[in-house]
């Protein structure tokens, strides 16, 4: 016998953005499926036709490609599997559904919606924990397991509307070892007959999940700890429908907890505590009110995709090594399912800002030049590659997102207006002026502009002036970009240039005094 194919899925539902749990969950099967030579799908679960966003969908397929999780068949590839959408495959789920009933696992159900809250509202007023549809509760109920089977074939015949239930046994253990946890062990009395499929002939996620995944030969389930209270009765239905022996391997990963540890992070935390939830920005519209909305997104909040996914893989999973710093390629070396916690990950804004650091000053300054001339033609200020260059160069030390570039770097196109008032206090005084407007008249005669030969002449004209070079020196850099602090002084200069020094220093001393 030939070992099995390692075939994982993603399978979101395009009820809106796709949330970084979303992301973490496809990032783990693709780094499985990458590790143990496998394949990599994409399935579109939109059973819920009521749920379905507009534009979910395209959302799900560029935060993936952005995030350089490639899909290897599905939606937007294909594949021998298609239709990869649940919605287009409707007509296949019935025969399952119909399958289950024949063998006595399933059942029809014609209770009405009063019907079935009169039955929840008797249970509770009899102090029912949970009150379910289940094995006791069934009896009661309208349907083909307590209906004469004259009137089931006559409610069918008529077209009333009914469900496909699971019929769950009542004493029983449900067992299954989960790759993340172990062995999981549940009474089949804490299942409720879910159904399979509705009375709009939709399957529910239940049947539509399990039917596909053993069709499209799927070899791991890995998901997120909500669904593990869906497993068992996932079981049984693998088992009543005769696939258990080809059943996939289960694997449960972590909550995602808000950065205070006090609850699942959701959808509406991001926007309230300041940082994006979602990889790209999201435009929506508000339930309540029907305005717009606009979510932000790592990506259009100064994230680089490499440091999103080098965080994200984190949340949950360690390498057993101190390396927090990995490439795609080495998280797929090094990735190993049994090194899922099992503990929730506590999300933490600050870490994912320290990996985006470290990504941006690790790329070339060519690399990193368009985010700074990109942001300056915005502002109507055009820059060659070449000095873009170099002022990437001399700050990205000091950055932790793209768009700081212009922020810190735009002293660099604009003289300054205003000076800070701390160091003005403090460092400025007549013969500081004296020895910044000698500074100015030398460099119109420098014959060495280079930020070594500027330093030398600064230091110079200082002592010339009868003064510490550190006595004048933050003076210096206040007259020229009007800031206390910033990259090194002498390879600012050079990148401005003389002239443009001189004529700031000027305008500082007439300005200041």
């Amino acid at each position: 016998m030939t070992e099995r194919e390692v075939r994982v899925r993603f399978a979101p539902s395009p009820t809106g953005p796709l949330h970084i749990g979303g992301v973490r969950t496809a990032l783990y099967n693709f780094l499985l499926a990458r590790k143990l030579g496998g394949k990599m799908l994409l399935r579109i679960e939109d059973t819920d036709q009521n749920r379905f966003v507009p534009g979910a969908e395209e959302y799900i397929l560029e935060a993936l490609a952005w995030c350089g999780i490639v899909i290897d068949e599905g939606v937007g590839v294909g594949g021998p599997h298609a239709p990869y959408r649940q919605s287009e495959r409707k007509p296949m789920y019935k025969q399952y559904a119909d399958q289950l009933i024949a063998s006595g696992h399933a059942y029809y159900a014609f209770d009405t919606p009063d019907e079935l809250e009169a039955m929840r509202a008797r249970l509770t007023a009899a102090k029912v924990p949970n009150p379910q549809y289940n094995s006791i509760t069934r009896a009661q109920m309208r349907n083909s397991l307590t209906l004469p089977e004259d009137e089931v074939k006559g409610l069918l015949d008529s077209g009333a509307p009914y469900v496909i239930r699971l019929k769950v046994p009542r004493k029983e253990e449900v067992r299954f070892q989960d790759l993340i946890r172990g062995w999981v062990v549940v009474h089949s009395s804490a299942i409720d007959d879910k159904v399979l499929m509705k009375s709009d002939g939709m399957p529910t996620y239940h049947l539509a999940n399990i039917v596909d995944d053993h069709l499209m030969e799927i070899s791991h389930v890995i998901r997120g700890e909500e669904w593990l209270p869906s497993a068992p009765l996932h079981v049984l239905l693998y088992r009543y429908l005769g696939w258990e022996s080809t059943m996939p391997q289960f694997a449960h990963l972590p909550l995602l907890l808000k950065p205070d540890g006090t609850g699942k992070l959701s959808k509406r935390d991001g926007d309230r505590l300041g940082f994006p939830v979602f990889p790209l920005e999201w435009h929506g519209t508000d339930a309540e009110t029907g305005q717009p909305t606009v979510s932000s997104g790592y990506r259009e909040s100064g994230y680089l995709p490499e440091a999103f996914i080098n965080f994200l893989a984190f949340l949950g999973w360690n390498p057993g090594t101190q390396q927090e710093i990995f490439s795609m390629d080495e998280l797929v070396q090094a990735f190993s399912i049994e090194r899922v916690s099992k503990s929730p990950a506590r999300f933490d804004q600050n870490k994912v800002k320290w990996y985006n650091e470290h990504y941006l000053r690790a790329k070339s300054n060519a690399e990193l030049a368009p985010y700074l001339i990109d942001a300056l033609a915005e502002h109507g200020i055009s820059c060659d590659q070449a000095k873009a260059e170099q002022i990437v160069g001399v700050m990205k030390e000091r950055v932790s997102f793209p768009k700081d570039f212009w922020m810190e770097a735009r002293y660099f196109f604009q003289a300054p207006s205003s000076y800070d008032e701390q160091v003005v206090a403090k460092k400025w005084n007549p013969q500081v002026s004296e020895a910044l407007a000698a500074y100015a008249t030398a460099l119109e005669g420098a014959a060495d502009t280079s930020a070594e030969g500027l330093k030398m002449l600064f230091n110079q004209t200082a002592e010339a002036q009868g003064m510490k070079p550190g006595q004048v020196l933050q003076a210096l850099r206040v007259a020229v970009t009007g800031a206390g602090a910033g990259p090194d002084l002498f390879e600012t200069l050079a990148i401005l240039g003389t002239g443009e020094v001189a004529q700031r220093l000027r305008a500082a001393v007439a300005t200041l005094g």
